[in-house]
């Protein structure tokens, strides 16, 4: 599966900038605004990064690939919209605990496709209406 492959290069991409976030809040709070100056702009790329992960993983999804992936990312994708709404509006309180959810979850993604299971085809096809 090819969709497989793309995916994993996808999702890897996508937890690297996701587990950057944390480290470069961490360096804002150590006094550095460069950081501050970059963990909005790469926060923004990261969710832009997710949707090209939505289309590749409901890719992988309609050629026979587990749906669970398309599900997560659904998932993650609503996570991260919501993250920067929080973020904008500087409530931390639900920002922080939403990015750690983010991180655990596109980390474990991102292991998942590289582990066997993963390369399993469904056995019943997607049936599609005519």
């Amino acid at each position: 599966m090819k969709s497989l492959v793309v995916l994993r290069v996808v999702a890897a991409v996508h937890a690297v900038t996701v587990c950057l976030q944390p480290v470069l809040a961490g360096a804002y709070l150590n006094g550095s605004s460069a950081a501050m100056r970059m963990h909005e702009p790469l926060g923004l790329g990261t969710a832009f990064v997710s949707l090209g992960q939505m289309l590749v993983a409901t890719i992988y999804w309609r050629s026979g690939g587990r749906g669970s992936a398309a599900l997560v990312t659904l998932l993650l994708l609503a996570a991260e919209s919501f993250q920067i709404g929080m973020g904008y509006s500087r409530q931390l309180a639900l920002h922080i605990p939403v990015g750690i959810a983010i991180v655990a979850i596109a980390c474990a993604l991102a292991v998942w496709t590289f582990r066997p299971a993963a390369a399993v085809r469904r056995t019943t096809p997607i049936e599609v209406p005519a």
